[in-house]
């Protein structure tokens, strides 16, 4: 059997892992771009893509793969205190380390020699190794009857506001009106370790995005961004 390799790499706003939505679609202000790589690279390859409007990504969770798996995971739905079977989960550590999204189709590129792929409401960290793209299909795909379990609806946000001095560092980005609402809508899944929730928290974080470090708390059930730092 031949080994898996690439045929694209994610471009996205995600530079690590913590902060990364949970789910795709839950963070519709981010986009990306897939970069097809190799063989794939060409535009017969996306010849007749733009027909649909989603599009199933396969991709490899490239960063956990050296660390190996369990039978039983603690997914943060459940927060975080019980265990349940790997296979009843979407934990990015699993025995193959595949994963998929189903992804917003925006428009196909051709760069030169290069061409790209530009998709919505993405959860991948940016260089993510894409292994498949497939057109989503609604008649097949979409299951009316369908129940999640304990994912069954989808997680209540939290208030996200920005201090004034992180909304005028914000303001001198050149591209502020398009980061604003990814800071907002990536903070408000609040990417805390699902323990942390509902709890007294004196910590501040910092998750990087685009270029940027933005630093936060949460109080009172509010995220407040204190920080927007250039990197």
């Amino acid at each position: 059997m031949p080994p898996l390799e690439p045929i694209g790499i994610m471009r996205s706003p995600y530079r690590e892992k913590f902060a990364v939505p949970r789910q795709p679609r839950l963070v519709p202000a981010a986009t990306a771009q897939i970069q097809l790589i190799g063989e794939a690279n060409c535009p017969e390859s996306v010849r007749g893509l733009e027909q649909f409007s989603h599009l199933w990504l396969l991709f490899l969770f490239d960063q956990n793969l050296s660390a190996g798996w369990k039978p039983t995971v603690r997914p943060p739905r459940l927060g975080g205190n019980e265990r349940i079977g790997v296979f009843a989960s979407r934990s990015t550590f699993r025995p193959n380390g595949i994963g998929m999204s189903a992804v917003e189709l925006q428009g196909i590129r051709q760069e030169g020699n290069q061409t790209w792929i530009d998709v919505g409401s993405v959860d991948l960290v940016d260089g993510t190794p894409i292994i498949d793209i497939k057109p989503y299909l609604p008649y097949a795909d979409r299951i009316e009857q369908a129940y999640g379990g304990y994912a069954d609806s989808e997680p209540t946000p939290t208030a996200v506001q920005l201090s004034d001095t992180a909304r005028q560092s914000l303001a001198a980005h050149p591209r502020a009106h398009e980061i604003e609402p990814v800071i907002i809508q990536v903070l408000a899944q609040d990417p805390r370790p699902a323990y942390k929730k509902d709890k007294p928290d004196e910590k501040e974080y910092a998750v990087n995005l685009f270029d940027l470090n933005v630093k936060f708390r949460v109080s009172q059930s509010i995220i407040t961004v204190t920080a927007i730092e250039r990197f």
